[in-house]
């Protein structure tokens, strides 16, 4: 640690002066008492006990306060503080309280973080543990039971393989996304921007998840008819992915004979807003603050068995972050949900 002295003089000037009026007086009253009164004399011995006392209580003050204080800043630099590591030694309780004030704020937040990050990461292993569980144990029972003597009988052979199979997918569906979440976090997923039309992909999802609507009888329509295109600057592939992540979302949570609308609005001179809306099961307030959570989900057992990896709330916040725009959601209970995205639009 290189160590300067920040030196304050207050406390030694004050001092001293106490002691050069205190001495003054009494040696030119002891003078005038006995002798005849000599001013050169009594000057003289003034400057000389002033200049002694200051330098005196100086050196000795500062390096007694010093010692302590620098005590202080090796006991802090054990918590390797690099902030007090950088700071200049200084006798000033002033600023030394200040600096060990801020130290201790800036670790209590640290500690803080460090621990809101450590529950996030035992909930998240949690997670991962419970939906890789269910697949794998579920695959693991079929090509138990095949190797059992089951797989002699050719139509149980094929149904049980046909479905380890489906949970081998759901696996490797699981690891895909969580593959892309963390590309995007790590900014390794490079983002391809081009002019497109945002209605041409809107209608293209539309066409993809036509037939898991029919299932529920669940229309999928536009606020209106768009006879113009709207021109946006963004990765075409990932907001695809994007309005189908939403999509899905909607169709799985909504309501038989339900409805799934998007509409496409100016927000700004640039940008453009494209909302989902449905009239779905809605989302309780407390839980819309956690619904961009990798693996959260408000309904733990209905969600599951609806399928997909539980992540494609959080693929969809870190897809439109990484366009640096925002994501909103809107949702009322046994109403419906809004779930909205800025892109920049072309000129």
């Amino acid at each position: 640690m290189s160590i300067s002295f920040k030196k304050s003089y207050r406390f030694a000037v004050k001092s001293a002066l106490y002691i050069t009026l205190f001495s003054t007086l009494l040696i030119a009253g002891l003078t005038y008492w006995f002798y005849e009164l000599n001013y050169k004399f009594c000057i003289v011995f003034a400057l000389s006990v002033y200049f002694f006392s200051f330098f005196v209580l100086q050196y000795r003050v500062e390096r007694f306060i010093y010692r302590r204080v620098k005590k202080i800043y090796d006991d802090v630099s054990l918590l390797d503080s690099s902030t007090l590591r950088s700071q200049p030694v200084t006798t000033d309780m002033a600023t030394l309280m200040n600096e060990v004030q801020k130290f201790a704020k800036d670790k209590k937040i640290e500690i803080e973080t460090l621990k809101i990050r450590e529950e996030y990461r035992r909930e998240f292993l949690g997670n991962v543990s419970h939906e890789l569980k269910t697949p794998l144990f579920t695959v693991q029972g079929y090509l138990l039971t095949l190797l059992d003597g089951a797989m002699n009988d050719k139509a149980i052979r094929k149904k049980y393989l046909q479905r380890a199979e489906k949970g081998v997918e759901r696996l490797i569906y699981i690891v895909k996304d969580l593959d892309m979440i963390t590309k995007l976090e790590t900014g390794d997923l490079n983002l391809e921007f081009t002019e497109f039309n945002i209605v041409d992909v809107v209608q293209n999802v539309f066409d993809l998840l036509e037939m898991r609507a029919d299932q529920k009888n669940i229309m999928l329509m536009f606020d209106r008819k768009y006879t113009k295109p709207i021109r946006v600057f963004a990765d075409k592939e990932r907001i695809q992915q994007v309005v189908t992540n939403l999509v899905e979302n909607s169709i799985k949570y909504g309501k038989e004979n339900g409805t799934t609308e998007i509409s496409i609005e100016d927000l700004v001179n640039n940008k453009v807003i494209v909302r989902v809306n449905d009239n779905g099961e809605g989302i309780q307030k407390q839980y819309i603050s956690r619904l961009f959570e990798r693996f959260f989900r408000v309904d733990k057992s209905g969600a599951r068995s609806e399928g997909g990896s539980g992540l494609g709330l959080a693929i969809v916040k870190h897809i439109i972050e990484a366009h640096d725009e925002r994501i909103y959601v809107e949702s009322k209970l046994e109403v419906g949900s809004e779930f909205s995205f800025t892109l920049e639009k072309t000129k």
